[in-house]
């Protein structure tokens, strides 16, 4: 007896609609490795209705007052909240995610940092108008860029789709917003709910693969693309982008640096470091995956983190006692696998390095010490729940250490000498640094980092101008 896939649809100025071409893929939940729905293989012709619809709407939408893009925000927060389980459930299904820690962890932030753009649509702040010339006065007007196309990556589905959308809706544009092709599902729940709220038009999602986010960042229509991925797409965003000169949101990889000195509180780091590192199974930018330890104390935290990591628990959604579910897909399993597989000899697995299960996609919380600068798994992204540790002298030799990767995202610094921490937050070239903690975000602060990990800023009134443009308008006093 075979299972009825459930169908999605994309949601195209208003109404939930089949690619055009009746094109299907099915989405698979990673936590059982079987497949639960369809969504549709968008082409060209479902790229170029969104775009006509969302074009459409913006006229007016740009029009709106401040206070009105405000309801709309705080509505559609409302309405999430009011619909959190099944969020939550639509979530899991997509990712494997745990339940309980889903709407915990994820599902009231994103209603905050909806209410947060819903407060800061009427908090744009420019340069007062004024006299610059004899005779004249200058006004700077701050206007929405018009239509966005984003995309949105699978690690955090729903979450990232808050911090494509929600800024630039406050800020009056219109967005045609593309979910990873591993997890449409609860976008496609967040377009029914916005439904309600939100003009037609001004909200749509279309459905597909890779080929399909080309095409959106390629068509003439936005003014914008916003992506959050691999650097490899960031790249082929910009190349594309720059066609037509359109702005470009870049989101990108991460390879955090964690400097661990030796008058840490050690107990508190090993605890913190092994919950940053593994949750949701290492697949966040900015986990705490490249541990930086002063020698003096490398051994004993490497014995400690060998025995968190042991006592780290993944499985089913469903499970209260697992930190983190399933890696997204085969090919992110086969990756993270390969990174354990291609070790140096002169690298040690102190915990894990090896798939948990034959049932959907787990990796074991892994620990990897002996590595040395230049080794592959120091230099490139993991995105899986390994956690490396090198050791370090000095000051100076932690610094190198940190900042010689192509990845500027996130970093922290652990220590109880307050000069020695505003020094390594000045010097560590990456776009957050946390001290003493690792991984907390709030929608008042910016994310985004330097180099290869992208630019522009979420979340914040950064990450909300953002998705503005500036305009000059001179008057003459004589009428």
């Amino acid at each position: 007896m075979t299972t009825e896939l459930r169908r999605l649809r994309n949601y195209i100025g208003g109404e939930f609609k089949d690619a055009a071409d009746g094109r299907t893929t099915e989405v698979v939940n990673p936590a059982t490795g079987e497949a639960y729905a369809t969504a549709p293989l968008s082409g060209q012709a479902d790229v170029d209705a969104a775009m006509a619809a969302a074009a459409a709407a913006f006229p007016a939408w740009r029009d709106t007052t401040p206070s009105e893009r405000q309801k709309a925000l705080l509505k559609i927060a409302d309405a999430f909240e009011a619909r959190a389980d099944e969020l939550v459930a639509a979530e899991s299904e997509n990712t494997g995610k745990p339940l309980g820690l889903t709407a915990s962890e994820e599902l009231p932030p994103m209603v905050d940092q909806i209410r947060f753009f819903a407060g800061a649509a009427r908090l744009l702040e420019g340069r007062s108008a004024g006299e610059y010339m004899d005779g004249m006065t200058s006004i700077v007007r701050r206007e929405p860029v018009g239509v966005c196309a984003q995309v949105a990556p699978w690690n955090y589905p729903m979450m990232m789709a808050v911090w494509k959308f929600a800024p630039a809706i406050a800020a009056g544009n219109t967005v045609v917003l593309k979910p990873s092709d591993t997890t449409p599902a609860s976008t496609v729940l967040m377009a029914e709910i916005i439904d309600s709220v939100l003009p037609k038009g001004v909200f749509n999602v279309v459905c597909g693969d890779r080929e399909t986010g080309r095409a959106m960042v390629e068509h003439s229509t936005p003014a914008m693309a916003s992506i959050t991925g691999s650097v490899r797409a960031g790249m082929q965003v910009a190349e594309s982008a720059s066609k037509d000169v359109k702005r470009v949101h870049l989101e990108l990889g991460g390879k955090a640096p964690v400097v661990v000195f030796e008058d840490a509180d050690l107990a508190k780091a090993v605890e913190d470091i092994a919950v940053a590192g593994y949750f949701n199974a290492g697949q966040d930018c900015t986990a705490a995956t490249r541990v930086l330890v002063h020698e003096s104390i490398h051994d004993e935290f490497v014995a400690a983190l060998a025995k968190a990591a042991a006592d780290t628990k993944t499985g089913q959604p469903d499970d209260e006692d697992v930190l983190y579910g399933p890696l997204n897909n085969p090919n992110q399993l086969k990756q993270v696998a390969g990174f354990i597989e291609r070790l140096p000899a002169h690298a040690k697995v102190e915990a894990g390095g090896h798939r948990v299960g034959e049932k959907g996609y787990f990796y074991a919380p892994t620990v990897v010490s002996g590595l040395k600068q230049d080794d592959e798994i120091i230099q490139n992204e993991v995105f899986g729940p390994v956690i490396t540790v090198q050791s370090f002298t000095d000051e100076s030799q932690a610094l190198e250490y940190a900042n010689g990767v192509e990845f500027a995202l996130a970093s922290s610094v652990w220590t109880k000498d307050h000069g020695r921490a505003m020094r390594m937050s000045k010097n560590l070239d990456f776009g957050c640094v946390w001290i003493n903690t690792h991984i907390p975000l709030v929608a008042e602060m910016p994310h985004g980092g330097f180099k290869k990990s992208g630019y522009g800023k979420d979340l914040s009134a950064y990450g909300f101008e953002d998705y503005t443009r500036i305009k000059h308008v001179m008057t003459s006093l004589d009428g």
